[in-house]
């Protein structure tokens, strides 16, 4: 008796699903039409302001006003960067070579 009511039901179920309409449907409206290319007099490259007190080079990178990055070039030694990493107006030291801070994989690839 219920192999014969489950095909029943399942014609039941399908013919409410084929019967059922749509709600009315809005046309979608076109998209906007994409804008030109715009073309400024303004350069995207940063303000360098280069000083020099005492034996050292100071370079000073600004873009819009905004103090981003600092190089100072020592007479003697190695040139290190002062970079503000998040935008909170903090520099934060980068030396060039290896830093302190850098973590170098040590995989133990074999052991006997």
């Amino acid at each position: 008796m219920t192999t014969r009511l489950l095909p029943l039901i399942a014609l039941l179920a399908l013919s409410t699903s084929v019967t059922a309409q749509p709600p009315e449907l809005e046309p979608v409206p076109e998209p906007p039409a994409l804008p030109s290319s715009v073309e400024s007099g303004e350069t995207l490259e940063p303000e360098i302001t280069i000083r020099t007190r005492g034996d050292e080079t100071v370079k000073e990178y600004r873009v819009n006003g905004h103090l981003y990055m600092v190089k100072i070039t020592p007479m003697k030694g190695v040139t290190y960067y002062l970079v503000d990493t998040d935008g909170d107006g903090r520099l934060d030291r980068r030396s060039e070579g290896l830093e302190n801070d850098m973590v170098i994989p040590g995989w133990v690839l074999m052991r006997w």
